[in-house]
């Protein structure tokens, strides 16, 4: 009898993709189209994410250029830009708005990188919460004997393990981008 680790792997799966949406968010100095993924525009009444309702292209490397769908909407675009924590500049030309990234002083890049920590860290909990459901339910499985039961607890070490690798390994990725701009 073997335990199944196919729940397990996908929530692990799940913890590094969050991990990884949420660096994306993170502005790093250069033009991410994912740095706009949470501003949510009024469009006919309705709160609507922005990549439904404009373009987003990168010309340049510290520029992002907004172009929506219908002209109408610029107005809104650019008000729910300007309420967003971002801290960009929309510059409206009538048809598309361009939003300069600004260069990050040394301070900035330290306080994001701490940040990226700071989220390396909570997805790591995160694993280490699946790891704990993992080992609860091998010990409450009644079909795995001993033996069985201590290679299914090495096993889910092992998986919690290369997940940490991982998620170290995504983090490390994103400071690096922070720090070497």
């Amino acid at each position: 009898m073997s335990f199944d680790f196919s729940d397990a792997k996908a929530r692990m799966q799940k913890a590094q993709d969050a991990l990884q949406r949420e660096l994306a968010g993170i502005r790093a100095g250069r033009a991410n189209p994912a740095l706009l993924n949470r501003v949510e525009v009024e469009y006919y009444g309705a709160m609507t994410p922005l990549n439904q309702v404009a373009s987003i292209q990168v010309p340049e490397a510290r520029i992002l250029l907004v172009t929506p769908f219908d002209k109408t909407t610029l107005d809104a675009i650019v008000h729910a830009i300007n309420v967003s924590d971002l801290g960009l500049n929309p510059a409206s030309d009538g048809n598309a708005i361009r939003l300069v990234i600004p260069q990050l002083t040394e301070e900035r890049r330290k306080e994001l990188s701490k940040d990226v920590k700071a989220e390396g860290e909570k997805a790591k909990v995160a694993i280490r919460n699946i790891r704990r459901d993992v080992m609860d339910s091998i010990k409450k499985d009644d079909a795995l004997n001993e033996d069985d039961m201590h290679k299914a607890e090495t096993e889910a070490q092992k998986l919690t393990d290369e997940n940490v690798k991982a998620i170290d390994k995504i983090a490390a990725e994103k400071e690096e981008e922070l720090l070497t701009i």
